[in-house]
């Protein structure tokens, strides 16, 4: 029994040697078949692990009625601001202007003369594309007078043609399920012309 195992034991060694002494020739370049293949890996926490991306998933729901209109009242105030946008921040610099000249003008006359010839300037440019918007969009439009003026309507109006004129015009507003006092709320009730306001200023670099 004792020869056998001394046998057994001398086979094994000798296969050992077979297998174990081709490979420690190797150099530490070579690989095997299996140790070729590439994956793509990513650093995570220190360590790089295996990944693999998979394909895109999409997946789309059916909107509720509820979510279709606030969808639809978001769509239209949406293109209200597109619309608007721009007079109102031409206002907003055309009375900056204004109030600039009229502080070193303390006489009355010339005050209103300045303010007269400013008002045809103003009515000229801009009579016919805001007689084309819509009750809706001059709304939004007074809003966004007030958030670039700091001003509302109403206040602006009755600083430059008085209080009888501001007050006509109230009424007329009011006529029409509106009002020349809308101030701006950015963070409350405003929040959604807020947003509005800034793509348009990203896309066409109003600042």
């Amino acid at each position: 029994m004792g020869s056998c195992r001394i046998l057994y034991f001398s086979l094994f060694i000798s296969l050992l040697c077979c297998i174990l002494l081709p490979l420690a020739g190797r150099t530490q370049t070579q690989y095997g078949v299996n140790d070729t293949l590439t994956v793509p890996a990513i650093i995570y926490n220190g360590d790089t692990l295996s990944y693999r991306e998979l394909s895109e998933v999409f997946i789309y729901l059916k909107l509720t009625g509820a979510q279709k209109r606030a969808l639809r009242e978001w769509t239209r105030l949406r293109n209200a601001v597109y619309v608007t946008y721009p007079y109102a921040k031409k206002a907003g610099a055309v009375f900056n202007d204004i109030n600039a000249h009229l502080v070193n003008m303390p006489d009355k006359e010339k005050r209103k003369t300045y303010i007269k010839s400013r008002e045809k300037d103003l009515r000229n440019e801009f009579t016919k594309p805001l007689t084309d918007l819509s009750i809706y969009q001059g709304k939004v439009l007074m809003k966004l007078i007030a958030r670039e003026t700091g001003n509302t309507c109403y206040d602006i109006i009755h600083e430059y043609k008085g209080s009888f004129s501001a007050g006509f015009w109230q009424s007329v507003a009011w006529i029409f399920g509106s009002s020349l006092k809308q101030t701006y709320s950015p963070r409350a009730e405003d929040a959604q012309i807020e947003d509005i306001v800034l793509e348009v200023r990203r896309m066409y670099g109003f600042y």
